[in-house]
């Protein structure tokens, strides 16, 4: 694959970005794309390595070799037609999927993997820029019709593939417009909500139907879909936060990391935000959580404005480079810094927060103590943070129960996600699929798409009694 030689011949390359100071005055993506020269180069740098394991690191099963040598020989179009055989989005997920592929990669064994994520991108922005990227409707109907509740990436790669296959698909959305936490959770920096917006017509195009402001098991009655259509597809997510019960949780300045970055988009897109705006104009922001959503509150809170941020986490500060012998090829724990962490943030780790204190109602600060590798607090430790917003980023517990499930009394698992296998898809009710976060919990947009794609070609299965729709 690429050639022979090219990972001795050239370096790994990654797109560049604007400076910090320039890209914090605006809400647009920030990348600078390689050119196409040096995107071949990147291509040619794929080893012949007998074991492709970036195979099993990539949730889709995207076959990684052979679109970056189709990249290597200038095959742009045959490139595109092979990553969208396994992928039905990877515009985003060449954006915001953290590339565990790129982990599995056997010349991350030296760090300096094959630059597969900034392939992906290219390849498929070639794509929509050629216009090899079009509508594919289904040759015949097959008279069955599926509700996909949810249009999060799972929900979406259901309906296409669905769409495809025959059947008429109509995806349900309780918000304005199509997309989940890619349009309401995604900050617009990392993903402009075009990117969205051009997809959602190619699948209108092929004959899914959205209707948005449709919160089904609230605005519309859950059984009514199980009356109306000959299968349920459950791609709601996983929205219940984590919170934080400590002294103080009542203190206005204290917030779920979601509402935050929820508002900002809808500000964005010219929506409005809904209940009163949470801002980090001129504010010390303390931002509880280290993954990813805490990072987009970081980003968020530089471009409002913030007086500072800083970004605590309760575990401990990851090794700067992972044992290669122990992990490898798996995602490995080590310390990872984005963008937004470049544009201006403290980071401390091994901290847990005790109380929220504060003044009239108002939050003033956060008491806080390290803690030890069992997450025990250290004696005289404790220490105090000033912060006028705190923001709680500490992941998600499972999805939210009331109204559609619970009206729907389908059984759960221990954890509180819907209960269904990998391998069918079926709930307690055989009328209604999961997938996605709903049923494995809060995960990673690659694997979002991968559980639609499976969950669609079971619903084919259950329908039709066989499927030619892949896995």
């Amino acid at each position: 694959m690429g050639k022979p030689t090219g990972f001795k011949e050239f370096a790994r390359q990654t797109p560049g970005y604007e400076p910090p100071a320039e890209r914090v005055r605006h809400y647009r993506e920030f990348t600078r794309a390689l050119a196409e020269d040096e995107l071949k180069r990147q291509g040619a740098r794929c080893m012949d390595c007998g074991v492709p394991f970036c195979h099993q690191g990539c949730p889709v099963n995207n076959i990684i070799p052979d679109w970056n040598d189709l990249v290597y020989r200038g095959r742009w179009k045959e490139a595109s037609a092979v990553l969208h055989s396994t992928n039905n989005f990877p515009e985003f997920t060449g954006r915001i999927c953290p590339a565990p592929c790129e982990a599995a990669c056997t010349l991350n064994i030296d760090d300096a993997p094959v630059s597969i994520k900034t392939i992906e991108q290219a390849i498929v922005e070639r794509a929509w820029a050629e216009g090899w990227i079009a509508a594919e409707p289904a040759a015949r109907s097959t008279g069955k019709s599926v509700a996909v509740v949810g249009s999060g990436p799972a929900g979406l790669a259901a309906a296409q593939q669905l769409a495809r296959a025959g059947h008429k698909v109509v995806v349900f959305e309780k918000n304005a417009k199509p997309g989940g936490l890619l349009r309401y959770g995604i900050p617009d920096f990392k993903l402009e909500k075009a990117v969205i917006d051009r997809r959602v017509r190619q699948m209108e195009a092929e004959g899914v139907v959205f209707r948005t402001h449709a919160h089904v098991g609230v605005a519309v009655p859950a059984d009514e879909l199980l009356a109306a259509f000959d299968a349920v597809v459950l791609a709601g997510g996983s929205e219940q936060p984590r919170d934080l019960a400590v002294p103080g949780r009542d203190l206005a300045g204290v917030h779920f990391a979601m509402d935050f970055l929820a508002q900002q988009n809808r500000r964005i897109a010219g929506e409005a935000v809904g209940g009163a705006d949470i801002l980090a104009t001129g504010r010390k922001v303390v931002v509880i959580g280290g993954g990813d959503t805490g990072a987009d509150c970081v980003g968020t809170s530089n471009r409002q404005g913030a007086l500072s941020v800083t970004q605590i986490e309760i575990m401990g500060r990851p090794p700067e480079r992972e044992d290669k012998a122990v992990t490898w090829p798996l995602w490995p724990n080590r310390l990872r810094t984005s963008t937004s962490h470049d544009e201006g943030c403290e980071r401390r780790w091994s901290v847990a927060t005790t109380a929220f204190r504060g003044a009239n109602g108002r939050l003033a600060g956060l008491d806080c103590v390290t803690v030890d590798a069992k997450f025990q607090p250290v004696p005289g430790t404790g220490f105090t943070l000033d912060a006028d917003l705190v923001l709680l980023a500490m992941g998600f517990v499972h999805p939210v129960h009331a109204g559609l499930l619970d009206g729907l009394g389908i059984e759960k698992d221990g954890r509180g996600n819907v209960k269904a296998d990998t391998n069918r898809y079926q709930t307690s009710n055989p009328k209604v699929f999961a997938a996605g976060d709903v049923r494995r919990g809060q995960s990673l947009v690659v694997w979002a798409i991968r559980e639609g794609r499976q969950a669609a070609r079971a619903v084919d299965e259950f329908l039709m009694g066989a499927s030619d729709l892949p896995r």
